[in-house]
């Protein structure tokens, strides 16, 4: 039988509880496309999550999943990963899950380049509790905890995961679909730890109370703030923001270095 984005799907938990305009479907429907492109079997697979909106595609999703406690996805991943080395690792956060209570997890497991799959789905809000500023709002933006606008100044994800150690980062957005699913595919091909940002949308509260307009909006905005790598226009406008692959490099991986050392502990 064909195979189709259905069959990567727990149906009987649709639809979803994503807000109508929510940019997570995009990223989860062209995460199983990679998946399929890929030819990666379901049992093959291990998806962890921890606590927020972008965190419900693991009950979504029909694979072996674990859905955690906030901000401790990666941390749970890397035991999967040590204890399965073969199985391939998912690991879809947030805001927070990535760079606010899990940002120690995500800057060691950049460091020790363990073979996981990171994908920060960033929406710059925290949505599912109310609409807080995050780590990734930026200067200036408005939130429920920041009504006179935010005064902290936003995580660089690509350049915090470089200075890290991640040996695969990349940055892309839900109105780039094509290039998404391109992305997405290396990252999980790639052998070590591998970043991939992607700018999504949350019309219901960064989009509202920062009047950016509708999904359409917000998805015309990555299309007109954004530019490929080296296309020379950010020299001309600093306010772009760059999009591909930034770091692709071949390392020792983690759990590799690991066995030896284990091996080594009983005289192999």
């Amino acid at each position: 039988m064909p195979v189709s984005v259905k069959d990567y799907l727990r149906e009987r938990f649709m639809p979803h509880i994503w807000c109508p305009g929510c940019g997570h479907g995009i990223i989860m429907n062209n995460l199983i496309r990679a998946i399929i492109s890929l030819g990666i079997r379901k049992n093959d697979i291990v998806m962890v999550t921890g606590i927020g909106c972008s965190s419900r595609i693991s009950g979504y999703m029909d694979f072996h999943t674990l859905h955690t406690i906030h901000g401790r996805a990666l941390a749970f991943a890397t035991g999967v990963k040590l204890s399965r080395p073969e199985l391939t690792i998912i690991a879809p956060m947030g805001d927070g899950d990535a760079l606010a209570i899990g940002g120690n997890h995500f800057i060691h497991a950049a460091r020790r380049n363990i073979d996981i799959t990171a994908i920060v789905m960033n929406n710059r809000i925290y949505g599912m509790t109310g609409g807080q500023f995050s780590p990734l709002s930026g200067y200036g933006t408005i939130a429920t905890t920041a009504p006179y606008g935010n005064i902290y100044e936003a995580f660089d994800i690509v350049e915090l995961a470089k200075g890290a150690g991640a040996s695969f980062v990349a940055r892309t957005t839900t109105y780039h679909v094509t290039s998404m699913q391109e992305i997405l595919e290396k990252a999980m091909r790639h052998k070590g730890f591998s970043v991939v940002e992607i700018l999504t949308q949350c019309p219901t509260y960064f989009g509202r109370k920062n009047r950016m307009g509708d999904a359409v909006d917000m998805l015309n905005y990555f299309k007109e703030k954004t530019t490929p790598i080296g296309s020379g226009k950010k020299e001309k406008d600093p306010s772009l923001i760059e999009r591909g692959i930034f770091v692709q490099e071949e390392r020792t991986e983690y759990c590799a270095e690991y066995d030896k050392i284990v091996g080594k502990a009983r005289g192999r």
